[in-house]
């Protein structure tokens, strides 16, 4: 009898498992730990705090003046486009120098170890690094210019509701806990409907030529996913919100994809995690595709039975999945 060779390791690295979803809808409830999840993101170093000291920086320093907002003209608009490329290309730029270009943690806390493709037919310019570059700062940051400036058009001309800080501080915060979850669940909802076979074929399939993802994967997407998946920001068309909410919801939504594609569970200097980058329930999506649509802030794939906890038996279930969807298809 001749030995088997030895089974190849899935991932490189990946967190304890089964990975956990949201505490905040365990039953019976705990609310310390329910409270923990809902603000850990703004007690400590996260990209949900880069992103709030973002929007304070940009509302108070770098805003255009609401007079001159309030006609929609090329001056204020390019500035508007001009700064969220500068702020993807800041973020996603640095991560990608930080864990690809200079690999200043090597494989440390890598989920995926093999390499983003290149010479590969299936990416525009036949590099995916290329590829995804190209869609994230056209398509991605297109329809990010599109809705802020639709928003700050309204705000300008009082169609669209605020609220001032001072005097309204609880709804500030209540609204700063209140748009995870809001967009956990409008990210699942569009996700599920991207992966019906039309859309999936004709647009939701150029976001998962990336099967093994880096920053700049996040917002490689088709302009009309683009639409669908930045839309989540009409909320605040319609329910009064302070705009820095809105600049953070919108970092959120945009800036957002750069960490949970980054395929490194944090940054590393030495042995020093310096802050939380990757999601592993995300990359589990890139991976086996037909699971985990939503995000682990609201349980929406547990509650639907497309979570994968990263489990050897949830990989079995969710390829028995396909393998079933596909008989149907």
């Amino acid at each position: 009898m001749t030995d088997q060779p030895p089974r190849r390791e899935l991932w490189n690295h990946h967190p304890p498992l089964p990975i956990p979803d949201s505490a905040l809808f365990h039953w019976p409830l705990k609310p310390r730990a329910a409270l923990w999840w809902v603000t850990k993101r703004w007690v400590q170093l996260t990209s949900g705090t880069l992103f709030l000291a973002t929007a304070i920086l940009v509302y108070t320093i770098f805003q255009p003046a609401p007079e001159t907002m309030q006609t929609l003209a090329p001056g204020w608009v390019l500035t508007i486009w001009a700064r969220n490329l500068i702020l993807l290309a800041l973020y996603a730029g640095t991560l990608h120098l930080w864990l690809f270009t200079f690999t200043l943690q090597g494989d440390r806390l890598k989920y995926d170890a093999r390499p983003m493709m290149k010479d590969n037919g299936s990416f525009t310019f036949r590099d995916q690094v290329k590829d995804n570059m190209f869609w994230s700062l056209t398509s991605g940051v297109g329809a990010w210019t599109l809705f802020e400036v639709l928003y700050w058009w309204g705000v300008s001309n009082g169609v669209i509701p605020t609220f001032a800080f001072r005097g309204n501080e609880g709804w500030f915060v209540l609204w700063l806990l209140a748009v995870p979850i809001f967009t956990s669940a409008h990210f699942y909802f569009v996700h599920r409907l991207l992966h019906w076979p039309p859309l999936y074929a004709r647009v939701h399939a150029l976001h998962h030529r990336s099967i093994n993802i880096g920053p700049w994967s996040g917002l490689s997407m088709h302009p009309v996913e683009s639409l669908f998946y930045a839309s989540a920001v009409l909320i605040h068309f319609v329910v009064p919100s302070h705009p820095v909410i809105f600049l953070v919801h919108i970092y959120i939504k945009m800036i957002g994809p750069a960490f949970s594609h980054a395929g490194f569970e944090s940054l590393l200097a030495k042995e020093t995690r310096i802050i939380n980058a990757g999601d592993f329930h995300h990359q589990l999506h890139h991976r086996f595709f037909e699971c985990n649509y939503g995000t682990a802030e609201v349980p929406w794939d547990r509650w639907f039975g497309s979570f994968h906890d990263g489990s050897d038996a949830a990989t079995e279930r969710i390829k028995e999945r396909r393998r079933r969807m596909a008989r149907k298809g």
